[in-house]
């Protein structure tokens, strides 16, 4: 915690710095160019009344030697010829010939980026009818000057901010180290299902508010889980009825083939209403045991049962990689939801006829279970991949791709949605083959 508030500290004034300092130092960086330029102006401003008056060659030498970056030989003149008068160059080039024809015909003034610095062209106009261009060199050393002083200042600065703060914090942290402490090992020990925990509200105000927070959480876990056992007594007779009601009307059914998909997925409802009110009654079979299943048989089972409606719609399925047993550690029943909820997602937001695959892969360490389809694809992986972020449009929950996500990390897997080889979605489930072991507690000893 106190190390923890440390870096909190240090971090949040490292980025106050960079707040502050970055642009800083782009604006003394600036300055110091504007500083440089805006005297090159002024050297060429010498120059100008001697444009004014004459375009005499000597004379023009002159009035650039007597300026200051004349006697450094760094301002150069070029006058174009006319019908009535030659052509005057005096100085060294360094602009492209280029920038200063166009700043002799356009007469604007422009800033050139030249090996060594800047070359500042500055058009002015002459008794002969014609555009003077006078060409002022700013060395890179005149840009950056002070720069890299103003830099350091900034910097020492910057490092005594972070070093105070994390003198600040320290100091606070040891003050409210231990109340923390009690709250985070009673938050452990919530966490392992012991809850009847509760925290002792002492320390500073904020942690005997968030003691006090912590207690009320844990009341309301207790409450709401026995809420949630009263809810899973009430299922049972809440769904069994219309379910029993809805298998003796398919029985009248007669013996077609839609009948009898009819009364296979009646059965199938019916066997996930049970596993729904297992599961809240906390009495799965096997509990605490990590289950297990054979992947291939999972899809094969599922993909006949998808494969009518594939039929009555056109769809071109294939399945490849279910071939041979594949065991993962998940129970077949939240597989098989898994891979009905991504197929479901297929035949609901694709169009009739959209084909669509479904691949086993193994390896050593995991399994991946990949549904593609040649739909339109998602707009938005990221979107679709959140609780209650519908990616099919309307009628969509959101929740379907989150089951298939809860299944692949209950191994220690992952779910990936992406763009598929034929053309449409690609949902990537990734099975780990053994489950994740926790990491131990780290033990942290006081110096």
């Amino acid at each position: 915690m106190r190390w923890a508030l440390i870096r909190v500290s240090l971090a949040v004034t490292a980025m106050v710095v960079l707040a502050f300092a970055v642009p800083l130092g782009l604006v003394v960086r600036e300055l110091a160019r504007d500083r440089a330029l805006t005297n090159a102006e002024r050297q060429a401003a010498a120059v100008a009344p001697a444009l004014a008056i004459t375009t005499d060659r000597a004379e023009l030498a002159r009035a650039v030697a007597t300026a200051q970056a004349g006697g450094e030989n760094r301002i150069a003149l070029r006058i174009p010829a006319t019908a009535h008068a030659a052509a005057v160059d005096l100085g060294r080039h360094r602009a492209p010939r280029s920038a200063l024809d166009s700043a002799s015909a356009h007469g604007e003034a422009a800033t050139v980026r030249v090996p060594g610095g800047y070359a500042l062209l500055r058009p002015t106009a002459v008794p002969t009818g014609t555009i003077a261009v006078v060409e002022v060199f700013v060395p890179e050393a005149d840009v950056t000057r002070g720069v890299a002083t103003a830099w350091l200042v900034l910097a020492a600065v910057g490092v005594g901010l972070m070093a105070g703060s994390a003198v600040v914090a320290d100091r606070l942290g040891s003050r409210t180290i231990r109340p923390a402490v009690r709250l985070a090992g009673a938050a452990r020990r919530l966490g392992e299902g012991d809850l009847a925990v509760r925290v002792p509200e002492a320390g500073p105000d904020e942690l005997r508010s968030a003691a006090a927070a912590f207690n009320a959480m844990a009341d309301q876990v207790v409450q709401l889980l026995a809420n949630e056992r009263e809810l899973a007594a009430d299922l049972s007779h809440r769904l069994r009825t219309p379910l029993t009601v809805l298998r003796l009307n398919t029985a009248s059914l007669g013996g077609s083939p839609a009948a009898e998909h009819t009364r296979a997925a009646v059965a199938q409802l019916e066997r996930e209403v049970d596993q729904i009110i297992r599961t809240a009654r906390g009495h799965r079979s096997g509990a605490g045991v990590p289950a297990g299943c054979d992947a291939a048989e999972v899809v094969r089972e599922r993909m006949a049962f998808w494969s009518a409606l594939a039929e009555d719609e056109n769809r071109e399925v294939r399945t490849a990689g279910a071939d041979r047993p594949v065991r993962v550690p998940v129970a077949r029943a939240d597989l098989a939801a898994a891979l009905d909820a991504m197929l479901g997602n297929v035949f609901r937001h694709t169009p009739e006829g959209t084909a669509l695959a479904v691949d086993v892969h193994e390896f050593e360490g995991a399994v991946i279970l990949l549904v593609s389809d040649a739909g339109p694809g998602v707009a938005d992986p990221a979107a679709a991949l959140r609780r209650g972020h519908g990616a099919g449009g309307p009628g969509s929950t959101g929740l379907g791709l989150d089951i298939v996500r809860r299944v692949a990390e209950s191994t220690g897997g992952d779910l990936a949605v992406g763009r598929s080889v034929l053309g449409g979605t690609e949902v990537r489930v990734r099975l780990a083959r053994s489950l994740p072991v926790p990491a131990p507690r780290p033990t942290h000893r006081r110096p």
